[in-house]
């Protein structure tokens, strides 16, 4: 006998490696409707008179045509199969090899819980979205 119950949340974030900062929103389905609601997040958290380049791959919510970019972010879509460009896996990586993988809970309370408690550990460790996430193809070149 096995226990086929299931149930997920689903974790949306962005970081800025430079300032070592992250947004997150824990949310209960994945679709454009989430990823408006990320990206509204992500345009409130940066600085006044900012903009953010958001490197995004194609997921079929990062690219739906009723998706309303905010001015101060602008999307930038990296090529096809190519997780290694994307410095977010590097933290979705470590969020699972540190806080997520192998457990189990026993409600969608306590996997919303964890979810958050996994991102407030990474926000809280100075320098950690920095040391995961800055990758040399993504520095500017000062001239």
């Amino acid at each position: 006998m096995r226990d086929l119950r299931h149930e997920a949340v689903y974790l949306f974030g962005a970081v800025c490696p430079e300032r070592d900062v992250g947004v997150a929103l824990v949310l209960p389905a994945v679709g454009a409707a989430a990823m408006q609601l990320m990206l509204d997040e992500l345009s409130a958290a940066v600085s006044p008179g900012a903009h953010a380049v958001v490197l995004m791959d194609r997921a079929g919510w990062h690219i739906a045509n009723d998706l309303v970019i905010p001015a101060n972010l602008t999307p930038v879509f990296l090529p096809p199969y190519s997780p290694e460009l994307n410095a977010i896996e590097r933290v979705w990586l470590f969020l699972r090899e540190r806080f997520l993988s192998h457990r189990l809970w026993p409600t969608y309370d306590d996997i919303l819980t964890a979810c958050c408690a996994a991102w407030n550990a990474l926000l809280d460790e100075a320098g950690r979205i920095r040391s995961l996430c800055s990758l040399d193809w993504t520095q500017t070149v000062n001239t």
